[in-house]
């Protein structure tokens, strides 16, 4: 027999979220390749920092981290030399060229950056192998989140090409001999991801040969994920606006009170009433009474 105390019985209050589970933004873009970066680079970086890596930052407000080996490296760098905005490298030997590296413009939405780190961060932590290696039968490993998600393809001597339903986000893979060098400097690399319409807003990704295939997947699976993003409305600009799709987020609720912010508001409330004691409520006193008038003076008549 259920008792008084039986916590079946009793409904748990619903938990208020958190600032951690709120929406950073008023609106919800889809697909999520077409809204573009966010303001703050903090999501990308986080799941390195996590891990206790070395954040610096140079006298420009560039900030870089890296693992305690030196051999992952990522660069965010709002006032680089050109609008690569994020720089990953992964080196073999720390005091040589990179093994591998990967790009993101500056229009390129934060969370392809963030699924990117994600994987790093943690295939960092089961050694070299899992980081440096790259294998060339695993390349169909990467375009498959776009098979899956029925982007079309297109095969050419020199390259294979990936494109969105919309004809506004897209993979090409070149199939050239392409400089080791050349691709470290340049846009000229084995992978290059790119999303929304044809000019400035357009961004992009790049990852040269040697990268492995997981990190190219992370970066083509967050593509392709078809959950909104969160962003301000003044984020989204005009030709993204004109071709994605704009959700409002309802206002966030008003925080509950604790029950030291009902404290302080008693404390204030109360220190606004005056004091009971400098009020005049009565008195003994009788008050002075008003004085009448003088008569007017009086003429004495003669006769």
């Amino acid at each position: 027999m259920n008792g008084p105390f039986d916590r079946s019985r009793t409904a748990m209050p619903a938990r208020p979220p958190s600032d951690a589970e709120l929406p950073d933004g008023d609106i919800l873009v889809s697909p999520r390749y077409l809204a573009c970066s966010t303001a703050i680079g903090d999501p990308a970086l986080q799941p390195m920092l996590d891990l206790g890596w070395e954040l610096r930052h140079d006298d420009l407000g560039n900030a870089y981290v890296s693992s305690p080996d030196q051999r992952i490296r990522v660069g965010y760098m709002p006032e680089g030399e050109d609008n690569a905005l994020w720089r990953i490298t992964a080196y073999q030997d720390v005091f040589a060229s990179p093994r591998w590296a990967c790009t993101f413009s500056d229009m390129a939405p934060t969370e392809f950056v963030t699924a990117v780190t994600t994987v790093l961060a943690k295939v960092h932590t089961d050694g070299p192998e899992h980081y440096l290696r790259n294998y060339p039968w695993q390349t169909y490993k990467s375009v498959a989140p776009l098979v899956s998600a029925n982007w079309s393809r297109q095969a050419a001597l020199q390259q294979v090409s990936f494109t969105a339903p919309d004809n506004l986000a897209g993979l090409v893979y070149d199939r050239r001999a392409l400089g080791h060098e050349r691709e470290l400097t340049t846009n000229d690399t084995r992978w290059y991801l790119w999303g929304g319409p044809k000019g400035y807003y357009r961004w992009y990704g790049t990852f040269s040969t040697h990268t492995p295939a997981h990190i190219v997947t992370a970066a083509t699976t967050a593509v392709v994920d078809p959950t909104p993003v969160a962003r301000w409305n003044a984020e989204v600009y005009g030709p993204l606006r004109a071709h994605a799709e704009i959700t409002p987020i309802a206002p966030r609720p008003a925080p509950t009170p604790t029950p030291l912010d009902i404290h302080r508001a008693h404390v204030a409330h109360a220190r606004t009433i005056p004091n009971a004691a400098s009020t005049l409520r009565w008195s003994t006193t009788s008050p002075p009474r008003r004085r009448s008038p003088a008569p007017p003076e009086q003429r004495i008549r003669t006769r």
